[in-house]
């Protein structure tokens, strides 16, 4: 498996949808809000696309779960990368959490979530993976960087 991690910026989200189309595209808008970029593609996007996502303080797990169910709804979303320094797989194991239609009674290092509810489901399953460094860790499966490529459209780096 291959993914692809694009960082580019606003202007160049018609040709991040192209791109879309030949690799699986983790998007990280380098100069606007990434999920509110990748929803503006909805037209655009005939393959599924990843969102790589930054959580912090100012935007924790729970909001960003909220933000992927509602980009689910509007575009085909496959995978969503979660990095958060040395607190990456905890962030990572809320989203997971957060998107079903189940209540969600879970505590970890980083949240602790009560009778919680973060509904519609997104329509198909998303892949949640977090972010080591030059690792991405999803479901028992673990993606090495191999390759950076700057070209025009933005910042390619090849995970398999």
């Amino acid at each position: 498996m291959e993914l692809v991690r694009l960082v580019a910026p606003l202007i160049k989200r018609v040709d991040v949808a192209t791109a879309a189309t030949e690799h699986l595209v983790l998007f990280q808008c380098s100069d606007a809000d990434t999920v509110i970029t990748t929803a503006s593609l909805a037209s655009q996007l005939s393959k599924p696309i990843g969102v790589w996502l930054f959580i912090h303080e100012g935007y924790p797990a729970q909001l960003a779960a909220r933000d992927v169910a509602t980009l689910a709804a509007l575009v085909p979303l496959g995978h969503v990368v979660v990095e958060s320094g040395e607190y990456s797989d905890a962030h990572a194991d809320v989203l997971r959490a957060l998107l079903t239609n189940e209540e969600v009674n879970f505590t970890n290092d980083v949240a602790v979530l009560t009778g919680a509810y973060n509904r519609p489901a997104p329509p198909t399953p998303i892949t949640v993976w977090s972010s080591r460094g030059d690792v991405l860790v999803g479901d028992d499966v673990a993606l090495t960087k191999r390759r950076v490529e700057s070209t025009d459209v933005g910042d390619f780096t090849y995970f398999e």
